[in-house]
């Protein structure tokens, strides 16, 4: 179970705190989506959760274990707002295999498989694909991390309305293992998932209208499986190969522009 505990967050330059508290709870297989209106804190509220951010207050954990901002980058995948605009590989292949120099081929196919572009050829550049096809392969490289928690920061915008409903089935099917956790403008798109609603306003999280229900079972990935870790961790992942945490990942990208 994810919990977030009454966070609390105020960046330096900031005169007011961004987010003053409130509390959301997601179990293993259940979807989060979080609206409200533009400033309202919503992509903070991620960057919290990914461990991009740390809370001022507040606890954010996962099993009932408190967890550091190291444990959140690696527990976490988070997919930005127009993150087709940070592809950095000049072929799909070169960008699903940044920082995933050891993964396996087959782990690749898996997870094209699932988003739906094991059809599109490796060789193909990023910015050729269509808006829709850009946001899988987006989705692509976070699932292969293998993460537990699926963090999308208004995953339909700027999509057509055909291709917000095929992402929004992908979505669906992508949650039966994970915790989903969306925030959006338009959260009436993502009933499918049977969401938890909650509203973002002035910095406080409410809950609204809760329909509690887990995604649709699909047969388990084919990812490959975990080798031996070292130590314990108070969360269980599964590993699917090198990879770097959310945090440390998203600024190395960064870096590489």
């Amino acid at each position: 179970m994810l919990e977030l505990d009454q966070l609390r967050y105020q960046p330096a330059t900031a005169e007011q705190p961004v987010l003053r508290g409130g509390s959301l709870r997601l179990r293993l297989g259940e979807a989060g989506v979080v609206s409200g209106p533009s400033g309202a804190g919503k992509s903070t509220l991620l960057e919290l959760v990914s461990g991009l951010a740390q809370p001022d207050a507040g606890v954010i954990r996962w099993q009932g274990e408190a967890l550091s901002r190291r444990q959140r980058r690696w527990l976490c995948g988070m997919v930005f707002q127009f993150p087709e605009r940070h592809f950095l590989g000049l072929t799909l292949g070169q960008e699903l295999r940044l920082a995933h120099r050891r993964l396996s081929q087959k782990a690749i196919d898996c997870v094209l498989d699932q988003v739906g572009l094991s059809r599109v050829p490796l060789t193909h550049p990023p910015e050729r694909l269509s808006g829709g096809q850009q946001r899988r392969l987006a989705l692509a490289v976070q699932l292969l991390r293998n993460p537990a928690v699926l963090l999308l920061d208004e995953p339909t915008a700027g999509l057509d309305w055909s291709v917000r409903g095929q992402l929004v089935e992908l979505l669906q099917s992508l949650g039966h293992d994970r915790v989903l956790l969306v925030v959006t403008h338009e959260p009436e798109l993502f009933g499918p998932l049977q969401p938890q609603r909650h509203q973002l306003r002035k910095g406080l999280l409410s809950c609204g209208v809760v329909a509690h229900g887990r995604c649709a079972e699909l047969p388990h990935r084919c990812l490959p499986s975990p080798p031996a870790a070292r130590g314990t961790r108070p969360w269980p992942i599964n590993w699917s190969g090198p990879r770097l945490p959310v945090g440390e990942f998203a600024w190395w990208r960064w870096t590489q522009r």
